[in-house]
Order: C-alpha cells, then structure tokens, then sequence
C-alpha cells in the first residue's frame, strides 16, 4: 500500500544536496514527538526536512509524505499513520500540510493514539489563521523558517562562508569578512535585489516570485481566512498599494474608502498579509512588546518583493530600512524610533545612504547610523550589509 510513497519519498531524498544546511536545523529539537516548521512559501521547508532525512535518520524507519499527493485522494493520514506504524515505522514527515483538509484533527488524533511516532510537518505561515480545529498548542514544538539572509545568500550562491554574527559584534565593528577576496557592497546588491528566495539559482526569478504571491493572494489567505472572492481582490489591491507606497504609514479610514469596505477588515487583511510574510509591520514601543504596539509604518516583507511588485525601481531609502527590518526582525524585536526609523532594545537606528549625518541622533544614547554603499563601519557608523549576517 505505501509502495508509492515510498518510491517517490526514496528519488526525493536522492536528489536533494546536503552541501549546505541552514543554521536554523540546529534549533530545532528533532527529536519530539510533534514538530511543525511554518514559514512562506519558496522558503527552503522541503529543502531543511529533507536534507535532515539523508543526513540523520534512518530512511527504514522514515517516511517523507507531500500532503498534496495523490495517495490522499483515496486515503487519509490517519490510515498513513496506522499502516506506517505497524510497518515499523518511527518518523514520519508530511510536507505542505497546509494542503490537507481537517489535518490539525487527523495529526492531533496520530499523536494521541501513537506515543511512539515522532510527526515532523511543514505548513504555510498562515495556518493559525484557521478557526476551529483541533488546539495542537500544548503538543507541538513550533519552528519559523525566514528567507536566506545575506550571509547565508553568499554561503549558497558564491561559496563564501562566514560565520553567524551577533548583534554585540556588527554594533562594534567586529567583522569577520574575506575583504581581500570580495567586495561586500556589490554582492549585497545583488542579494537584495534576488537573494531572499532560495530559488535565486534558478531561471526566471521574478517570474516565479510573483506566482508565488499570486498562489498566496488568491488561493492560501482566501482559503485559510475563509475569504469571499471580491475580498480577495480587494486584497491584491491593498497589497499593490502598500508596494507603490512603502514605507506606508496606513490611513485605514482611507484605505477602507478606496477599497470599499469596512475600517476593521482592513485591519485584518493587515494581518492577513503580515502572516503571509508578504509584508512587515512596524509598531511602536507603547506597550513594551512590538505585537501590542500601534502600527507605526508598513513595508513590503523584504527588497525582493519591492523589485518584483514595484511598477518602477523602487526608491533606494526604502529599500535599505525594508531589509533592515527584514534581517533584524528575525532575532530581535524591533519597533520604531520617535527619534530616528528604528529602536532594538536600548539601541536606535537611523539607516541611510553613505552621506547620511550624525545630525539626527545627536545626544542619543546608544544611538548608530546604519549607511548602505560603505564597506566598513568606525565607531558608531555601521554598514547595512554587515546586519545581514546576523542569521
């Protein structure tokens, strides 16, 4: 009966590399008993579950599963689970479970029913926007998978390996970077403009890119949030306004004006996008927890998006707090600054070009300029690429 899955689970496996493997497979705890990765699509999930398989299980007692397979039109996970099981089965890996009806309900019931089965599953990084089904919260281990930062864009595209650096060490201009084999400003440019997806080796990048957010504009969010379909079109147009207007401080009376609906559904299409990490909210400090804060500013969820969606070369001071945000906000919580763009604790940022000046943050305690087209920082004069390299 898994004949098939077996077969199609054994050429995966035989055609994924293992040359390089993001930091973030050492974060998560392998060994529970219920894992979930979520993140956007064209993130690298397959990729990381996959590559974790060939290099650390044995493939015996393993099963990879896409949830889209055709297996599942006459089957369910639960007879998966039961017949994987009996066969000896220990692990079992279900890919794109965001494709499968009612899956919270059936993975709730294979936990309860197999203690000895460990369940590893991927999903888009709006799942939670589904109400009613089975609470996993209490059982699984939740992991968040981001795009490639620009430290890891240089490991797989151009064999430059360097290694993680904390904030601690880019505030001080401790950089450990091959400066007499390569020139930083020029690779950075490149990886803003198609670094972020790991497909940037493939043909067609922008293509592909903007059928991605297509599937997530008009099937994922629509689907999950249980979205009419003139919602959903009013949703892509909200979200070409946001990338025509980045940084966009949201008007949402306006905004509900120009799209013809209530105040409060704007609101939550906000959301709605930011959980498809199609955008990035930036809220201010009002609450001391970014989540609570008002929304101060609104941008795209990185450049890439800027270069895909923009009718024209999107503007350049846009672009550098777009990635500043966008790196940052995946190991700190970052709000805005009253005093200059951003705040990360006890530190403000004022981010710029290389002629940006001191003027802004004078007197500012633990307060830096982030400049993009320099190589290297002195004092308290960082380079915007070097942040890149803090994942």
């Amino acid at each position: 009966m898994l004949d098939s899955l077996y077969r199609t689970f054994r050429i995966r496996l035989e055609n994924i590399s293992t040359a390089y493997v993001r930091n973030h497979h050492d974060k998560i705890l392998w060994n529970s008993r219920l894992i979930a990765i979520l993140g956007a699509r064209g993130v690298g999930k397959s990729t990381l579950i996959l590559q974790h398989i060939k290099l650390h299980e044995d493939i015996r007692t393993s099963l990879y599963v896409s949830a889209d397979d055709i297996y599942f039109s006459t089957h369910n996970l639960v007879d998966l689970a039961e017949k994987f099981y009996q066969e000896g089965g220990q692990a079992l890996y279900i890919d794109e479970i965001h494709k499968y009806p009612n899956w919270s309900t059936e993975i709730k019931n294979i936990y309860d029913t197999y203690p000895a089965l460990r369940i590893i599953y991927t999903g888009s990084s709006i799942l939670d926007l589904k109400k009613g089904e089975a609470d996993l919260s209490r059982r699984k281990l939740e992991y968040r998978l981001p795009g490639l930062s620009f430290r890891e864009y240089l490991a797989i595209g151009k064999g430059i390996q360097i290694p993680v650096h904390s904030l601690e060490q880019v505030l001080a201009n401790n950089i450990a970077f091959p400066y007499q084999e390569h020139r930083p400003i020029a690779l950075f440019k490149e990886y803003l403009k198609t670094g972020y997806y790991p497909y940037f080796q493939e043909s067609g990048y922008y293509i592909r890119l903007q059928n991605v957010i297509n599937q997530i504009l008009e099937n994922d969010i629509p689907g999950f949030a249980d979205m009419t379909l003139s919602t959903s079109q009013k949703l892509k147009k909200l979200l070409y306004i946001i990338a025509q207007s980045v940084p966009f401080k949201p008007n949402y009376s306006k905004l509900a004006r120009d799209l013809d609906m209530n105040r409060n559904l704007v609101a939550d299409l906000m959301v709605h996008l930011e959980k498809a990490q199609l955008i990035n909210i930036l809220r201010d400090n009002t609450h001391g927890i970014s989540l609570l804060g008002k929304v101060d500013k609104i941008y795209l969820n990185n450049p890439n998006l800027a270069y895909a969606l923009s009718d024209s070369t999107p503007d350049i001071g846009n672009i550098r707090e777009t990635i500043f945000l966008t790196l940052l906000k995946e190991t700190h919580s970052v709000v805005s600054s009253s005093v200059a763009d951003f705040q990360i604790g006890t530190f403000t940022f004022e981010v710029g070009g290389k002629n940006k000046k001191q003027k802004q943050i004078q007197g500012i305690e633990n307060a830096f300029i982030v400049k993009d087209d320099i190589e290297y920082g002195y004092q308290n004069v960082l380079p915007l690429w070097a942040f890149g390299l803090t994942y």
